[in-house]
């Protein structure tokens, strides 16, 4: 019966779920754009880039958001505190002014609360936590809208229930906007419901409604917005960041996506040699160890061969969240090895200008907004020495207007060379002429 060697290669460190080894560079590429791309843009698990990704994606408040919840939580403090003046001056014009005020404790006591447990368990916000938040905010608004139900004028005596409306936007840095959204449309639904049965609608009364259900409901809207924009901000610069490594990768390299795969094939030629080492595996190997060393051989050759094909820019197109959705690259001789680092990062740039006026425009799901061809090299330029030769690069895009791009762009495509545009069909093309060396140090 033939034995089956064991697959020490797809072994992985204790504690975590080993999954099949890939068989080819192309599986192994797709599995790595997979959940885990998604969740590290592409970069390994352990590096400092993937857990700044990570974190920005995070619901909790991250990389700066905090200093958003700060600012929040200051705005409902000061609203708060207007709140509690407005209260106590109308005090003797309510009929039972008691249950507003124990809704103003209780909302005190939960304030206090919540920022004892922030100060102490650090910017998070779980989920069962939020929900009880919410639970006393429902508690808050019942007792304020029993307290002031006798005078039918929802107007002019809520106070509690409305600063229950500002304690939700220090919340929106912390949980999901979709959350967030929800406990915003149940309070704003109580203030209608409350308004009809309890205040006579008239066209006097109308506009001062209107005014306390935009008030409820309008500021932590807008913090929901803001937040979400500035997680995309962040996230973006982040990308931009990582991207912008490759100016002075080599010519040829392996990406982030495959660091990984090369610590697994380590691991398992360490562990190999360590058995050779120690007397346990001796030689010559047996069956099943020189079929494990003969796998490794095959996919570290799988490694050096894509490494000899794939160049800075493939790797920085492909490893990128924003510009691998965007942007189609065309090397097939492999020429922008051949530019140097001022060159990579014009060439980028233009890159990140074009993409970013794209964003927001209507393009067809899942075609790239800009294709980028390198080559041949001859058809438009001559080489210029023995040592230096003019590689033309076209860029072409149909989602972003020439009229659009600023002078960033077309400053970055200087420093590649001169440049040609034109526009064909509805398509933007710019051809720039970069002279470069034949045989790059890098």
């Amino acid at each position: 019966m033939t034995r089956i060697p064991e697959d020490t290669i797809s072994r992985g460190l204790p504690g975590e779920t080993v999954q099949p080894a890939p068989r080819t560079r192309r599986e192994a590429r797709e599995r790595y754009r997979g959940s885990e791309r998604r969740q590290a843009r592409g970069l390994p698990s352990t590096s400092t880039g993937a857990r700044s990704l990570r974190q920005a994606a995070k619901p909790g408040a991250s990389l700066g958001a905090g200093y958003l919840g700060l600012g929040a939580a200051v705005l409902t403090g000061i609203e708060a505190v207007a709140g509690i003046v407005f209260f106590l001056i109308r005090w003797t014009e309510f009929t039972d002014p008691w249950l507003p005020a124990a809704a103003w404790a209780l909302y005190l006591v939960a304030a206090v609360g919540v920022g004892l447990s922030l100060l102490t368990y650090g910017e998070r916000l779980t989920g069962l936590a939020f929900i009880l938040i919410c639970v006393v905010l429902a508690c808050v608004v019942t007792l304020d809208f029993v307290g002031i139900w006798p005078e039918h004028d929802l107007a002019h005596t809520a106070s509690a229930s409305v600063a229950a409306g500002f304690a939700l936007l220090p919340v929106a840095t912390l949980r999901p906007a979709r959350e967030v959204a929800a406990a915003i449309a149940v309070l704003g639904l109580a203030f209608v419901g409350m308004a009809i049965a309890s205040t006579p609608i008239t066209s006097d009364t109308m506009p001062a409604l209107v005014s306390t259900l935009a008030l409820v409901t309008v500021p932590p809207s807008i913090a929901i917005f803001v937040v979400h924009r500035f997680r995309q901000l962040v996230q973006r610069e982040l990308d931009r960041v990582l991207t912008q490594s490759n100016v002075q990768a080599p010519q040829f390299a392996v990406g982030m996506l495959a660091s990984d795969e090369l610590a697994r094939l380590d691991l398992a030629a360490e562990k190999l040699l360590d058995a050779v080492a120690n007397g346990s595996d001796p030689l010559p190997l047996s069956d099943a160890s020189a079929s494990v060393a003969s796998s490794l051989a095959t996919e570290l050759r799988l490694h050096l061969i894509e490494g000899r094909r794939e160049t800075w820019l493939y790797h920085a197109i492909t490893e990128s969240d924003n510009l691998g959705r965007s942007v189609s690259v065309a090397d097939p001789q492999s020429l922008a090895g051949h530019l140097s680092p001022a060159q990579r990062d014009g060439l980028l740039q233009a890159l990140w200008q074009m993409v970013g006026v794209a964003e927001g425009r209507s393009s067809q799901a899942g075609s790239p907004v800009v294709s980028v061809t390198l080559g041949p090299v001859g058809s438009d330029g001559h080489p210029v020495t023995d040592e230096t030769m003019d590689v033309p690069i076209l860029f072409e895009s149909r989602g972003v207007p020439r009229r659009r791009l600023g002078p960033t762009a077309w400053s970055a495509l200087q420093r590649i060379g001169p440049y040609t545009d034109s526009v064909r069909d509805g398509a933007l093309h710019v051809v720039a002429h970069c002279v470069v060396n034949r045989h790059p140090s890098m």
